[in-house]
């Protein structure tokens, strides 16, 4: 079984181009053998909000989320963020809650932090 993957995005959009970057390299591991998730923390779910026009290099992250939608990439969020955010429609998005954040990062096989 090939080792899990989970990139794990805290960084705000609003006010660091990093959030994007690390979206784009989660986009580039996706296409790999490796299970991937992408855990989106803190600020980090603007990246998957609807609007994105307070977003650093959203003309890049518009680029990227149509692949990451067709490639299915699941995005994991704080539970009560789909409520606080209008998130893109199409994108695999689940809500957990901190303990179950935890629990998923500690049972990935590789884990890359922003």
């Amino acid at each position: 079984m090939s080792p899990s993957v989970a990139v794990v995005i805290r960084e705000d959009p609003t006010k660091t181009p990093r959030a994007v970057e690390a979206l784009r390299i989660a986009l580039g591991l996706s296409t790999g053998g490796n299970p991937l998730t992408v855990i989106l923390l803190e600020q980090a779910p603007l990246l998957l909000a609807e609007e994105q026009e307070n977003i650093l290099d959203g003309e890049i992250l518009e680029k990227h989320l149509p692949v990451l939608k067709e490639l299915r990439v699941p995005f994991v969020v704080p539970l009560g963020s789909g409520s606080k955010l209008s998130l893109n429609p199409g994108l695999e998005v689940r809500e957990a809650s901190s303990q179950d954040i935890a629990s998923l990062i500690a049972r990935t096989d590789r884990v890359l932090a922003f």
